[in-house]
């Protein structure tokens, strides 16, 4: 399984660090072969952080949003023939040491995609109550739109088969989870969710501001029916 770490990055220099000396330790093992940080124009030395520490730094000109840091990642997995992308956050909330986790239930069900869900455990419950429900309403949506039960669609820890992505269209920039979960249970590619500990953040800033939150139920709703009416299951 040839298998690349993606890690999009925005402002996190006080946590890339130690992301990256975790993740290196899979790479050291064997288990993963690359680790790429996308850095989104960061204002702070996410970039030379990340260099710093052997990372392959792959950088923005312009700061264009979580989702096409997303997609530069997996831009970068399919040009360089990989079987399989696993990505994971910057700030702190995802775990490396759940990397094995990821690989081997891959390996057990050959799946297209697997999502790491703070909803099979109780980490859940350390969000604000806003988020907690925005996050189970879009879910219900893409339950109900595309035929599945999952329980945390917006969550950024996953792992991809890279073959699929080429089936899958350009996904917005800015919010890319709940359009790219409802193509992908339209399009019936075989998804699997893991119980992933996700605490909420402890250090650096959220790029998800006020205004973002206030935004964030049109610019999904717009992306939904994007794939509805426009792209082919």
């Amino acid at each position: 399984m040839k298998t690349l770490v993606v890690i999009p990055a925005y402002n996190e220099e006080e946590t890339i660090a130690d992301i990256i000396t975790k993740v290196q330790e899979y790479k050291d093992k064997g288990l993963i072969q690359k680790i790429v940080v996308v850095d989104d124009c960061s204002e702070d030395n996410t970039a030379e952080v990340a260099q710093s520490l052997g990372a392959a730094v792959v950088s923005h000109v312009v700061n264009r949003g979580y989702g096409a840091a997303q997609k530069t990642g997996q831009r970068i997995a399919v040009e360089e023939a990989f079987d399989y992308v696993i990505q994971i956050d910057a700030d702190g909330q995802h775990d490396p040491h759940y990397i094995p986790v990821f690989i081997e239930t891959m390996k057990e069900g050959d799946y297209d995609i697997i999502l790491g869900s703070r909803f099979l455990n109780k980490s859940y419950r350390e969000y604000v109550f806003t988020r907690r429900v925005g996050i189970k309403l879009f879910t219900l949506i893409v339950n109900v739109l595309g035929s599945v039960a999952l329980t945390d669609i917006t969550s950024g820890y996953k792992m991809y088969r890279v073959s699929q992505l080429k089936e899958l269209s350009r996904t917005s920039d800015k919010h890319p989870a709940v359009e790219q979960m409802l193509e992908i249970s339209r399009k019936k590619m075989k998804i699997k969710e893991i119980s992933i500990e996700m605490p909420i953040r402890r250090k650096g800033k959220s790029h998800l501001t006020l205004k973002t939150y206030a935004l964030y139920p049109f610019r999904v709703l717009e992306t939904m029916f994007t794939v509805i009416l426009f792209r082919r299951d």
